[in-house]
């Protein structure tokens, strides 16, 4: 098999490169770093200087993610080296036992790091990953929630919180969440489509508005983004369905969902040309749209 040199006709120095700026990127494409940075170890090692060492860390979390136990501990062991009393290399010998479902093992690790340096947030963020791995969810929320009453502007956490709420099915707790990475971040669209669709799920009239209103939102933060647009859509259309709301207000809506009806099919449109495939799906989303079109009763 051609090695990843051959195959892109690139150097080692190009092959560094690229996995600096995965890094910078934080882009989790664990194969290709697997690929990349395993050839570039092994047979480039002498070359990297200092890079060395975060390539080894970067290689075995990607190793990790994808079941190359052996890559990884090459990669551990050799930090384990150069590093022996370092918190970090111990946090990724628990992570790889966290792999291999040795939790009570990764624990200990994690403790022992947490002894040394309770601030430690990597350690205390791993411990949670393991109660949420084994299916502990109650448990999970529970330390999540003591972690950000010392840590509370860790938005990184409040999001996982909101995760581990809609699992739960707890909403209102959802959008709490959502609510104050929206206040730290407010101009991050995924925040306020992920809000708009909590509001969306929690249903009743008041939160159907709010839910068009944060899905408009992240429309304006980011014109492209197709989950806000058929979510702008739905609320819309929903709004103006009910029962309950006069009739500038059933208009109003229509006018909304009308808009983004236009926008979602001119969106697929773009995108299908040229294909079979990609018109045989405009055509599926203009019957789904013209199905649920509202009317003025």
């Amino acid at each position: 098999m051609a090695s990843v040199s051959e195959l892109y006709d690139v150097g080692w120095e190009e092959m560094r490169d690229k996995l600096r700026k995965w890094r910078e990127d934080n882009c989790r494409n664990s194969e290709q770093i697997v690929d990349v940075g395993e050839e570039l170890i092994c047979e480039h090692g002498s070359k990297l200087g200092d890079d060395i060492w975060i390539i080894y860390e970067q290689v075995m979390i990607a190793a990790l993610d994808c079941s190359r136990d052996d890559l990884a501990l090459i990669c551990l062991q050799e930090l384990r080296k150069q590093f022996p009393d370092s918190h970090r290399v111990k946090r990724l010998s628990g992570m790889r036992l966290e792999a291999l479902e040795r939790y009570d093992e990764a624990n200990k690790h994690y403790d022992a790091i947490l002894q040394d340096d309770p601030t430690n947030t990597a350690a205390r963020k791993r411990k949670i990953s393991i109660l949420k791995a084994q299916g502990k969810s109650a448990e999970a929320i529970r330390e999540l929630n003591e972690y950000l009453e010392q840590f509370v502007g860790d938005q990184e956490a409040w999001h996982e919180l909101s995760e581990l709420y809609i699992n739960e099915h707890d909403y209102g707790k959802a959008a709490f969440c959502l609510e104050e990475l929206m206040m730290t971040n407010p101009h991050n669209h995924l925040y306020c489509e992920q809000y708009a669709e909590v509001k969306y799920t929690q249903g009743g009239l008041e939160n159907l508005e709010l839910s068009r209103k944060y899905f408009a939102q992240a429309l304006r933060l980011n014109n492209r983004n197709m989950r806000a647009l058929f979510g702008l859509y739905m609320s819309a259309s929903h709004i103006a369905a009910s029962p309950k709301v006069g009739a500038k207000v059933k208009k109003d809506n229509m006018k909304y969902a009308a808009w983004a009806t236009t926008q979602i099919n001119r969106a697929y449109k773009l995108a299908g040309r040229g294909t079979k495939e990609n018109k045989c799906s405009v055509k599926a989303v203009e019957e789904m749209l013209e199905s649920m079109q509202i009317t003025m009763s």
